[in-house]
């Protein structure tokens, strides 16, 4: 049997707030995977050589929600292991609050099925990992203030 190799990857994301009547919300995406499975997750990415970790959150979230968004805070981040093509990949995900400032979720790219927003408490039953779920949680505990959230979107 051959071994795996290893290896570190770095990605960046973030968690998009806004209020609907007086409601926390976030935008989490569908992804199809192997077959019939699918899994609800936070947008993140992978930087382009030469960008910042906050550069790429920006773009990966823009891309994969169709919304321009702003970094409100800095998060945290999570980490976890994969393998893919019998190679253990050991990932770091660094995450920052965000606001809507335009943009319209219809406008996502491929990698997701389907965007929407849900309500901080409907995100533990439907997020797929439970590093993001915990993550959400940290999020739901620095929350901006519903009138400091300047962007609306669809």
């Amino acid at each position: 049997m051959a071994r795996l190799t290893s290896s570190t990857a770095t990605s960046a994301g973030g968690i998009v707030v806004r209020y609907e009547d007086s409601i926390a919300q976030l935008v989490v995406g569908r992804r199809k995977r192997e077959r019939d499975a699918q899994t609800w997750t936070l947008p993140k990415g992978t930087p382009i050589p030469g960008e910042s970790l906050e550069e790429t959150a920006l773009r990966e979230v823009c891309e994969e929600t169709g919304l321009t968004v702003r970094i409100r805070a800095p998060l945290d981040s999570i980490q976890y292991t994969f393998v893919q093509r019998r190679e253990r990949i050991h990932k770091t995900v660094h995450y920052f609050i965000m606001e809507p400032t335009g943009g319209d979720l219809g406008d996502h790219d491929r990698e997701f099925e389907e965007v929407r927003w849900v309500s901080f408490s409907e995100a533990p039953a439907l997020l797929s990992f439970e590093t993001e779920r915990a993550l959400v949680e940290l999020a739901a505990s620095r929350l901006p203030e519903e009138g400091s959230l300047t962007g609306a979107s669809r």
